[in-house]
């Protein structure tokens, strides 16, 4: 069920989301916030690619 690059992708959103955790509770909430951003744009990416490949093995 779980592939290699889901893997990578789900890797890919912990990363950000532990750094913005720490900048915000260390007294940089700003750049937390910027870091923060990028979780729902890196889901987003991989949701479009992972439902792209599974319509091109359809057709």
């Amino acid at each position: 069920m779980f592939r290699l690059s889901d893997l990578f992708m789900l890797l890919a959103v912990a990363v950000p989301f532990a750094v913005s955790g720490f900048l915000w509770f260390n007294g940089y909430s700003s750049e937390g916030l910027f870091t923060a951003i990028w979780v729902p744009s890196i889901l987003a990416f991989g949701i479009y690619f992972k439902l792209s490949a599974l319509i091109a093995r359809r057709i």
